[in-house]
């Protein structure tokens, strides 16, 4: 674990419960310091979650990318009536 310098200590302090950005002046990557409880909160999916897509979400992705590119056009519906799996 690496201690804290004095300036970025001030800046936890400043940001009160914000977040911290920092910058490797090197190779001007950027980094967030954020307290632990938030960052154990985000590794358990509270606001990232790293599993495998569920196949709700596959389905809503597909709803949304259809949608998006005009699938819902009326003028598409004459496809419905060429769906095999439908019942006439």
């Amino acid at each position: 674990m690496i201690a804290l310098s004095k300036e970025i200590q001030k800046a936890i302090k400043d940001a009160q419960e914000d977040p911290v950005r920092l910058v490797d002046p090197e190779t001007d990557a950027e980094y967030v310091v954020v307290p632990v409880e938030t960052f154990e909160r985000m590794r358990k999916g509270v606001y990232y979650d790293d599993g495998p897509i569920t196949e709700e979400e596959r389905t809503a992705l597909l709803v949304e990318l259809g949608l998006s590119i005009g699938w819902d056009d009326p003028e598409m519906d004459v496809y419905n009536d060429l769906d095999p799996r439908r019942k006439s």
